[in-house]
């Protein structure tokens, strides 16, 4: 039998390649199994107004006093990976800018005095709100109420989105860092 070897080259690259193959596998399982961030940021310019450790599967809420009909309004989401889940909106009254139909899988029912939709089959990479002129907003999480118009401002634009971090870092806290050298800088006054 003729046995044709394979020239060394060969093995160099094949070795490369699986070695490319496995460390690609290892950054992705850390990125995975890494933790998650809420970050609150300014919608225009990206400013990083505050961020919260949260576990997958668990909940927060913003809750606002609806413009319009002027009803309490608390709309509950689940963290999921980096994706934002509704769980359930819950309201008053009914009025202009409320849901008035339900989608397939939804559900109304009562608590109360209050109205609480269910059901919901969508899911969010980040959601946008813009903090009340007369009535705060509030983020409800990790057990605290935190006022939006204290973080952020009154008439603030906000994107609300999940991060994974890595060796303790999100896109978030960099984008953070950047700005603030950014702001050094403008002032003169870079540490290095």
């Amino acid at each position: 039998m003729h046995y044709q070897k394979f020239p060394l080259k060969w093995w160099y690259g094949l070795a490369f390649n699986l070695s490319l193959v496995a460390l690609t596998l290892a950054v992705m399982l850390v990125i995975q199994r890494s933790p998650v961030e809420l970050v609150i940021i300014d919608a225009a310019t990206g400013r990083l107004y505050g961020r919260w450790s949260v576990k997958n599967g668990s909940e927060f809420a913003v809750e606002f006093v609806h413009s319009v009909n002027q009803s309490p309004v608390k709309d509950t989401f689940m963290v999921s990976g980096t994706t934002i889940r509704p769980v359930s909106t819950r309201f008053k009254s009914f009025g202009a800018g409320m849901q008035t139909e339900l989608e397939p899988g939804q559900r109304l029912t009562r608590d109360g005095d209050a109205m609480v939709i269910t059901g919901f089959t969508q899911s969010f990479r980040k959601l946008r709100y813009i903090v009340g002129t007369v009535s705060d907003h509030s983020l409800f999480i990790n057990g605290a109420e935190i006022s939006l118009r204290d973080l952020c401002g009154k008439n603030a634009h906000l994107v609300i989105r999940l991060y994974r971090t890595v060796l303790g870092l999100s896109p978030a806290s960099l984008l953070h860092e950047v700005q603030a050298a950014h702001a050094l800088a403008l002032q003169g006054t870079m540490p290095f």
